[in-house]
């Protein structure tokens, strides 16, 4: 998806990894230096592997822009453990429910718009896909990953305490979107 001439979402292939796998290495740096707070730790989560794992599922896509990858998404139907505890205002079967897991942006790229633009894409993708249900998680400090899904339209249905991603002591953030009946 072309969103303008330089910018695009595209599904990842396997020249794009590393460039992957620094997005996730500078966004760890940049959480240790204290100017972000994603919750994130280093060597745990997201590590090479999780970008790995997701090219071979053909689930990871990139947004570029002038050609280069400045973030990445993991979009499929893969509902995490806690999601099936959760009360969600809109039930809907599995098939109809689209996740967006480990969303990226290069902290040299924000205040770019890419993660809105990176959130359209996922909706369109959804709905491409016979989904109206959308759902993402986030960690409690990521608040400003909360603010602009607030700002897009999901809703915040529980915060649960978990170990996620082998990350121990998450109070991690559901959301979701309903995109309506026709979708």
């Amino acid at each position: 998806m072309s969103i303008s001439d330089n910018v695009r979402i595209r599904k990842a292939n396997k020249s794009d990894l590393d460039a992957v796998v620094n997005i996730y290495d500078e966004i760890h740096k940049t959480e240790e230096e204290g100017i972000i707070s994603v919750g994130w730790i280093r060597g745990i989560y997201p590590v090479k592997e999780t970008a790995e794992e997701a090219l071979k599922r053909e689930d990871l896509f990139i947004i570029e822009k002038d050609g280069i990858v400045l973030g990445s998404g993991i979009i499929n139907k893969i509902q995490v453990d806690v999601y099936k505890k959760t009360k969600w205002e809109h039930e809907a079967e599995d098939d109809k429910v689209c996740v967006l897991h480990t969303l990226t942006i290069s902290p040299m790229a924000g205040k770019q718009g890419l993660g809105k633009e990176f959130i359209k894409f996922y909706e369109n993708y959804a709905l491409e896909n016979g989904c109206s249900e959308l759902r993402i998680d986030t960690n409690e400090r990521n608040m400003a990953a909360r603010k602009m899904y607030s700002k897009l339209g999901y809703k915040e249905v529980a915060i649960v305490p978990t170990v996620f991603n082998g990350i121990p002591d998450v109070n991690l953030v559901l959301l979701e979107k309903y995109l309506g009946q026709n979708a």
